[in-house]
């Protein structure tokens, strides 16, 4: 390692509003599609937004087992109300597989959508620094059909449509602890003097799938993260938090998806030399972790 003194600090100034464009134009656009859904248009067209592009499970279902469906028609004809919400989601029984994306871009309320926002500000942005905005919306694109698969294997032949961007949040904040605690990282020990600037800090090797696993703080992130999310998804009707179930299957899937799949869409560990003055130059990011 070379030598340099203790009060070295990097040439190159970071500035105080530094969130990577990718994070603000998503949110924009929540925003604005919410806002459209909340303003512009009547209850009859929300619906209508609603049944197709929300993720409903029965129709998929209807898809390949239409004989499930029909049972589940039947077991709700007593409840005029579940009927008609049934038979108004299963439309004309297609499949419309852009739902298993498109429901991420639509959300409950303006609470939902500003802590989805406050969520993939926090834990999106370096990750967006680290792979792009490309690698980051394939990211993004991939956590949500993983999270909505994961909330059709508990309610295959349900007809309550689902909605928010959590499911990619999560995985997104997976991907995240796959490489931010590593030393010099975003929440790793410090690795120089002086903290490294952000789109450096977010941009040093990633660990491992299995020294992940290994890793203590990872470990503890990820058990604390399943037992939040899923005691949230249960008591939060009963004790009045939200007015709708949380789709808590989903964010597990979405997380286990960007936890797990995290090295398909990681670039390649940068050059030093590509830094130039901004860290002394060695060895360290030429060394293998994974």
């Amino acid at each position: 390692m070379s030598e340099f003194s203790p009060d070295a600090r990097p040439a190159r100034r970071e500035p105080v509003f530094n969130m990577p464009g990718i994070i603000v134009l998503l949110i924009i656009v929540f925003a604005a599609v919410h806002a459209w859904r909340e303003y512009l248009i009547d209850a009859v067209t929300d619906g209508d937004v609603l049944r197709h592009f929300a993720f409903v499970p029965g129709r998929l279902t209807a898809v390949f087992d239409m004989d499930a469906i029909a049972a589940t028609l039947t077991a709700v004809s007593r409840d005029a109300n579940q009927l008609d919400i049934a038979r108004y989601f299963l439309d004309d029984a297609s499949a419309q597989y852009w739902t298993l994306i498109s429901y991420s871009f639509l959300h409950g309320d303006w609470v939902h959508l500003g802590v989805n926002s406050l969520w993939l500000a926090a834990f999106g942005a370096p990750v967006a620094r680290r792979l792009g905005w490309l690698r980051f919306l394939a990211l993004f694109v991939v956590t949500a059909i993983a999270g909505a698969l994961a909330y059709y294997v508990f309610h295959r032949t349900d007809f309550v449509p689902m909605v928010g961007a959590s499911a990619s949040i999560s995985g997104i904040m997976a991907a995240a602890i796959r490489f931010v605690f590593v030393p010099g990282g975003p929440l790793g020990p410090p690795l120089y003097p002086f903290p490294l600037p952000p789109h450096l800090a977010a941009r040093l090797p990633a660990v491992g799938l299995i020294a992940a696993l290994s890793d203590r703080r990872v470990v503890q992130f990820t058990l604390t993260w399943f037992i939040i999310n899923f005691v949230f998804g249960l008591a939060s009707i009963p004790l009045g938090i939200t007015a709708a179930a949380v789709a808590w299957e989903a964010h597990a899937g979405g997380f286990l998806a960007g936890f797990l799949l995290f090295s398909l869409f990681d670039p390649p560990p940068p050059d030093p030399s590509e830094f130039g003055d901004s860290l002394p130059q060695d060895d360290w990011l030429r060394r293998d972790h994974t």
